[in-house]
């Protein structure tokens, strides 16, 4: 049997709580009955459902008890509110391991595959620890944390935001030892009535977490590098830069994709030359990549590790993953970028776009970049200039917001435009040739993975009769 994650004494000794029901023990802690594993924890949050309707099923399922705030049948801690629980459950979980050196990576693009990268060498360095998919809010921190096994030895977490004030306090439960922002970025703006100074405010609050002494990777190539250096020195904070420049700790000298896929990056670091390979071929990952390796430096991981890391590590899916599709009479390369969108982003795919060899057509399909206040048209429509430098053939737009973007190219680029991504899945399917090199970019809530899942699916259709 694996040794508990909690007892529900311990739980009971976090929260505050009362037991009812059995005294048990945990191997996990699960908020999600489609999820949960026998053994696990179940907090009953509130949300659009309430949790607690769910009690039964878990049950069913294995769980070993509950966190509950209502009545419920089964071995269970009852507390006042489950959400403030898990909160305190997740602090536990840091003060017990105090021997865990913690990273937090926060960003307007790429945080979770970086965060992902960083948990590759952290796992070659030893008894390593991270985020899941993308929980990076109020309820994935703590539960992140409420996960972490007491034996761990360096972790890292997500930290996402919509909103001023949302960084601060999850920040504060995870206290870092070094922190990395990948870049700033028009994410969320719609959000912040100062547009992207907010944002890169609200970034910075990650700082707030901080431990004393602790470690900033910044980015000295985004125009907010010189305010957020200040607002880390202002906590105490040792700045690291990763960027172009001779003066960064990481400087990337050269980025070129690499026969056979994947991507050669020569850099300086620390004033010392190196070269490395890496499996992501996205033109942003020359960046990126020194920003892992200076958060993996900080976390104590020796750079022979951090490289290999590097070189292993496969795009996610949603994040420039991409699979070959076979057609009748051969078949197309179809990009993976559906996760989500906003104009630094998209413009970096495109970039990579740009770059990559193709004997056929480089077709985009993109859909609505959301929370972009009163300038998103302009936004949209100024993604055409990438288009250009990319030498794309044909632009697949859907949603009203692309309208603007449709309106702003040449005849000759335009594939197909559609109010919605299910209008324009049928006029896409039908234009795909073998040969084409097709890439998916927008926003989750535009319908982006319908696309690339309809695209990805001509192939079981291929040897259909027509």
């Amino acid at each position: 049997m694996a040794e508990p994650l909690w007892t529900s004494d311990e739980i009971l000794a976090a929260t505050s709580g009362s037991l009812a029901g059995a005294p048990f023990a945990a191997t996990g802690v699960s908020i999600d009955t489609r999820t949960l594993e026998p053994g696990d924890l179940f907090v009953a949050l509130a949300g659009v459902r309430d949790g607690h309707e769910f009690v039964q099923t878990a049950l069913d399922r294995g769980a070993a008890g509950v966190l509950a705030s209502q009545a419920v049948t089964g071995p269970a801690v009852m507390v006042g509110d489950t959400l403030a629980a898990l909160e305190q459950l997740g602090e536990a979980a840091r003060r017990r391991a105090p021997q865990v050196r913690r990273g937090a990576v926060t960003g307007s693009v790429g945080k979770t595959s970086v965060t992902q990268a960083i948990r590759a060498g952290l796992l070659r360095a030893g008894r390593g620890y991270s985020s899941v998919k993308s929980y990076n809010n109020h309820i994935g921190v703590p539960l992140t944390l409420a996960r972490m096994p007491r034996d761990t030895e360096r972790a890292v977490f997500e930290i996402g935001m919509n909103h001023a004030d949302e960084i601060t306090p999850v920040a504060r439960m995870v206290q870092p030892h070094a922190v990395v922002i990948t870049t700033v970025a028009q994410a969320h703006i719609e959000n912040f009535a100062e547009g992207e100074a907010g944002v890169a405010r609200a970034k910075a609050e990650i700082f707030d977490g901080l431990q004393p002494g602790g470690t900033a990777v910044l980015n000295a190539d985004n125009p907010w590098f010189d305010y957020l250096a200040g607002a880390a020195k202002a906590h105490g904070a040792e700045v690291l830069a990763f960027g172009s420049a001779p003066s960064c700790a990481a400087q990337l000298t050269d980025f070129s994709l690499a026969d056979g896929g994947g991507a050669r990056v020569e850099a300086r670091l620390r004033g010392g030359a190196v070269d490395f390979t890496l499996s992501q071929s996205g033109h942003h990952w020359g960046l990126m990549s020194l920003a892992a390796l200076l958060m993996m430096e900080a976390l104590g991981v020796d750079q022979a590790d951090a490289l290999a890391a590097l070189a292993a590590f496969q795009p996610l899916e949603g994040r420039g993953a991409e699979q070959r599709v076979a057609l009748p009479g051969g078949a197309f390369t179809l990009i993976d970028e559906s996760y989500n969108a906003n104009p630094a982003s998209v413009a970096a795919a495109l970039r990579t776009l740009g770059l990559r060899q193709t004997d056929g057509r480089r077709i985009v399909v993109l859909t609505d970049m959301l929370e972009l206040g009163p300038k998103s048209a302009a936004y949209h429509a100024g993604l055409a200039e990438e288009i250009e430098a990319a030498k794309v053939d044909l632009v697949f737009c859907a949603g009203p917001m692309m309208k603007s973007l449709w309106r702003a190219l040449p005849p000759t680029r335009q594939g197909a435009y559609a109010e919605s991504a299910e209008a324009l899945e049928p006029l896409l399917t039908r234009a795909i040739e073998p040969g084409d090199l097709v890439m998916v970019k927008g926003s989750r809530d535009s319908k982006a993975k319908a696309l690339f899942d309809a695209l990805s699916g001509l192939e079981s259709r291929s040897g259909e009769a027509v």
